[in-house]
Formats: structure tokens, C-alpha cells, sequence
């Protein structure tokens, strides 16, 4: 089975902190930055996280446009309307639509290993919730900062993700300018005090996707997968892809593309610690691999062939205005 592994680096979660407002910001995604409201010009003194996520998601525009309808009979394979096929723009709106607090970046930190001869493709991005902006001062900085080293040596927990928050990656490939989505997941942790049940989070997911072709239930986590071949169909445990066509349920997860799979939703309900028939948080990630695979080859291959014309204009040009040789 021919694989394409997705590269990823893990930045450190103050590196990766960022937010957002009620529109989603394509700016942030990739793009040139468009206008933006005066807030965005002052970037010093105290802020809420509502004013640094107006200052930095541009223009959004909610209900997102979801593109083209899904085929009859094909698996379900959005996430809050993001789905695989989707332009890279469509998909950062209808990401920030989801979440007033919402800001996205690009993802430079990770992607496949491709030869882009120079170009600049955008492989994807994250969107996380906007934090207050609160002014230090020096001593408070040089505080924070022993802290975190005295945290890190005594390997302390540290948890980045707050009840009521969310955050994404979305996954893109294509020619500059052209790149759609072929991957998405997302981490929502549920209001304190609103945990839901495991169970009601596991019917939820079935109601939206189906029956899981594969669970796997303990104490600490519980796993549900629907994965379907290139032609839509559930892959059953006879299948011998049962094994090989997985998915990543996490924004952090790194995930593979196979001609050999098609659309992958892969959950995963994490409870309480101290109440395990509740939830403290839901990832939910879904890839189209063999879309994936195909969208990889015909960048690669559009990518050289741009560089080859790119060779032989020059060739052509040198017959014309080359300097000659003073021999």
C-alpha cells in the first residue's frame, strides 16, 4: 500500500497561541492581510480576548459557503461544515464562523515533504482561541519565565486548552493560490459543569456519521472510526485495509494519504478524570486520503512541470540576448 506521510512540528503552545472574532480571517490563513478596524493598529496595552481576536480575523462572512453538495450516498465527512475539497479560503471562513474567538495562522511548521522549486505552497492552518493581552513588566516577564523553566524541570503539566475553548488544523494541498482542503480535526473542550455523558457523545457521533466501523472503549479514552474506501464503501474487519486506512483524530496528529483509502473519520472522547462516564473533551479529525494522494501527485508533477517551462524560456531567451563569450 503506497503511502504519503504529513510531516508536522510541535511548537510550543505560546508560540502557537492566537484567537479570534466572529469572522474568519483568510488574511491570517496566507493571504495578503485586508483592511483591517483601527483596533488593529494598537497593538500595546491591555486588551480582552474579544478585542485581540476584532484587531486580527479581517473579514468574515457568516454562514460560510460550504462549496458544492456532498454526493448522494457518499460518507459524511465534514467537520462543522469543513471538509475535505473545499478551497483553502472557504475553509478558514467556515472555521472562524464556528467561533467568535477564533483566529487563524498558517501552518508553516508542517506538511509533506514536497520539492516546491521555489513556490510557496500552503499546506494548511491552525486556528485557536484568541487570549487577553495583558502588559508586563520586566520583573513580571523575568518571573514568568523562571516558572516555566522551574515547570519544565520538575516536568509539570501544563495544559493549553481551557473548558469552552476549541482549535483546528486544516490540511491543504495544491498549486499556489489553488490549494484545497484534504484533511481536518478539531479539539472542542466542553463548559465546566456541561460535561456530557460518554454515551450521549458517542450517539451523537453516530447520528452525524453512522455506525463506526471500528470502537475501542477503556477507562482513560474511547476510539470510534468510519473509514470507506476510495469508492465510498465502509471498510468491514474482512477488509484487509480494516488495518491500514486510519485517520487522526487530533490537531496534533500527523496522518498519512493512500490511493488505496478513501474518506477516514476518526473521534476520540477523552472523560473526565475524576468521572469517567463523563467528557472532558471530543477530537474529531477526517482526511480523504486517496483525494489527498491524487492532489499530491498533480502538485508535484504541476510544480516540475511549471520549473521545466520555466528552464526552456530561459534557453529560448539566452538564443535571443545572451552575452557572447570574450575569447
Amino acid at each position: 500500500m503506497h503511502t504519503r506521510p504529513f510531516l508536522y512540528l510541535v511548537l510550543a503552545s505560546a508560540l502557537l497561541a492566537g484567537c479570534g472574532s466572529d469572522h474568519p480571517d483568510t488574511a491570517s490563513a496566507g493571504h495578503p492581510a485586508p483592511a483591517k478596524t483601527k483596533a488593529a493598529a494598537n497593538t500595546s496595552g491591555d486588551a480582552s480576548a474579544m478585542e485581540v481576536a476584532a484587531a486580527a480575523r479581517g473579514d468574515v462572512h457568516c454562514p460560510a459557503d460550504t462549496g458544492p453538495a456532498r454526493a448522494a450516498g457518499a460518507p459524511v465527512d465534514d467537520i462543522v461544515g469543513v471538509r475535505p475539497g473545499m478551497s483553502y479560503e472557504q475553509a478558514a471562513n467556515a472555521v472562524l464562523c464556528s467561533h467568535p474567538l477564533l483566529v487563524v495562522n498558517a501552518a508553516n511548521g508542517r506538511g509533506f515533504d514536497i520539492k516546491t522549486y521555489g513556490q510557496t505552497i500552503r499546506q494548511g492552518f491552525e486556528a485557536r482561541f484568541a487570549e487577553p493581552r495583558v502588559q508586563k513588566t520586566g520583573r513580571q516577564i523575568v518571573q514568568e519565565m523562571e516558572r516555566n523553566a522551574i515547570n519544565r524541570t520538575m516536568n509539570v503539566a501544563r495544559q493549553d486548552m481551557q473548558p469552552g475553548q476549541s482549535r483546528w488544523f486544516v490540511g491543504t494541498m495544491g498549486m499556489p493560490g489553488e490549494e484545497k482542503v484534504i484533511s481536518a480535526a478539531r479539539d472542542q473542550w466542553f463548559d465546566e459543569g456541561r460535561n456530557p455523558t460518554i454515551d450521549s457523545v458517542a450517539q451523537a457521533l453516530t447520528a452525524k456519521y453512522g455506525p463506526p466501523t471500528q470502537r475501542i472503549d477503556n477507562n482513560s479514552t474511547h476510539w470510534l472510526r468510519w473509514a470507506s474506501d476510495p469508492r465510498g464503501r465502509p471498510i468491514g474487519e474482512a477488509s484487509p485495509l480494516y488495518q491500514k486506512c486510519d485517520g487522526a483524530s487530533s490537531p496534533n496528529d500527523g496522518m498519512s494519504v493512500s490511493p488505496d483509502c478513501g474518506v477516514v473519520v476518526a473521534a476520540r472522547i477523552v472523560p473526565l478524570r475524576d468521572n469517567p462516564a463523563l467528557a472532558q473533551h471530543l477530537e474529531v479529525g477526517v482526511v480523504n486520503q486517496a483525494a489527498g494522494y491524487q492532489a499530491l501527485t498533480d502538485t508535484e508533477q504541476g510544480l516540475q512541470a511549471q520549473d521545466a517551462a520555466r528552464r526552456a524560456q530561459q534557453v529560448r531567451d539566452a538564443s535571443q540576448n545572451a552575452q557572447a563569450p570574450q575569447l
